[in-house]
């Protein structure tokens, strides 16, 4: 027996753990498309907890908190196709290229990951193969049947982050992120301010690049659509009253900055 097929021989996933990722309101109907890079924070029963506490594993290291709960509600309001990951990015993240020092982080904010340390190139493929391939295949094989079907798709991306990183307070109630392509982040932008009532990021409390994302320069730039980085404060979104909440926010505001922009 060769290599590959001794060391392959057990999957990273058991037959009884779910897969990589979950479709909702699969048959929705409008130019939204929604992704959440990190909605789950399942750790693959082979990995353990990777060295990592349990109360560390609830915190943003392993997942977006809440973000999942908004992009559902989101899914439904706008009649939109969503995907979700399920597993924690400390296990891989699916928002960094492959080639990305975070892609598996040996170290997240204070906290060390033990288990990601001294992996072999098989392991790190596996879990590329198991977690990160599938869910990214699904989110193309989406989008080329759109394409092929000359619908139009506008590219959401739902995410949240702290309200203080290392020590310093983030002031921001929602932050909108984009790299190049300018047209839905800046009309949303305008829309929100218009609103006079949040604290706004203009690419903060992060910013868009080749070297550190991957929905945005992969599925928006590349394929020329529309798209933006949400990113929603996580004490605004931590309960389920929030999540709905925030979702009918920004499907007011989506709407309106795609009119706006004339996109469709």
């Amino acid at each position: 027996m060769d290599m590959c097929a001794t060391a392959c021989a057990t999957p990273l996933l058991a037959i009884d753990e779910p897969p990589a990722f979950s479709i909702e309101n699969a048959a929705g109907t409008s130019p939204f498309f929604f992704t959440c890079d990190h909605a789950g924070r399942r750790l693959p029963r082979a990995l353990g907890n990777l060295g990592v506490s349990a109360r560390e594993l609830q915190r943003h290291i392993a997942w977006d908190i809440g973000a999942a709960g908004v992009m559902s509600h989101l899914a439904r309001r706008l009649d939109a196709f969503a995907i979700a990951q399920t597993y924690s990015r400390l296990a891989i993240d699916c928002n960094r290229p492959l080639d990305s020092p975070t892609s598996i982080p040996l170290r997240s904010e204070r906290t060390d990951i033990p288990g990601n340390a001294d992996l072999s190139a098989m392991q790190r493929q596996q879990r590329h193969d198991e977690i990160f391939a599938p869910y990214h295949a699904r989110t193309l094989a989406e989008l080329d049947a759109r394409r092929d079907a000359g619908r139009p798709t506008i590219l959401v991306t739902v995410h949240s982050f702290t309200p203080t990183y290392l020590d310093i307070a983030r002031p921001w109630h929602v932050g909108i992120l984009y790299h190049r392509d300018t047209r839905l982040a800046h009309a949303l932008l305008r829309t929100i301010r218009d609103d006079g009532k949040w604290i706004v990021g203009d690419n903060e409390p992060y910013a868009v690049n080749d070297t550190s994302d991957y929905a945005i320069p992969v599925y928006g730039e590349r394929r020329g659509l529309p798209h933006v980085e949400l990113e929603i404060r996580q004490d605004l979104i931590a309960d389920a009253a929030g999540q709905a909440a925030w979702a009918e926010r920004v499907a007011v505001w989506l709407r309106h900055a795609v009119a706006a922009a004339r996109l469709v």
